[in-house]
């Protein structure tokens, strides 16, 4: 069974989670549980929090298994 990366979007990151790396060490719910939740699914809702708390929650995953990339902004 090969289990796939999720993806989760807004206007200004993208998130992803790879379940195959992540050691469940549950930081992220526990000290971000607006973003990262343990019984709904979708489990990362990004309108949970500002992007930039969201991006210092993902900095501290110890395995690697979240990631976000900032969208860009168009300038007009």
């Amino acid at each position: 069974m090969d289990i796939n990366a999720n993806v989760f979007s807004n206007d200004e990151i993208t998130v992803t989670y790879q379940p195959r790396c992540c050691t469940n060490a549950g930081i992220c719910a526990k000290q971000l549980s607006e973003v990262f939740r343990n019984s709904v699914i979708p489990w990362i809702d990004l309108d949970g929090a500002k992007t930039d708390k969201i991006i210092s929650q993902i900095n501290k995953c110890p395995s690697g298994a979240l990631k976000y990339h900032l969208k860009r902004k168009d300038v007009a």
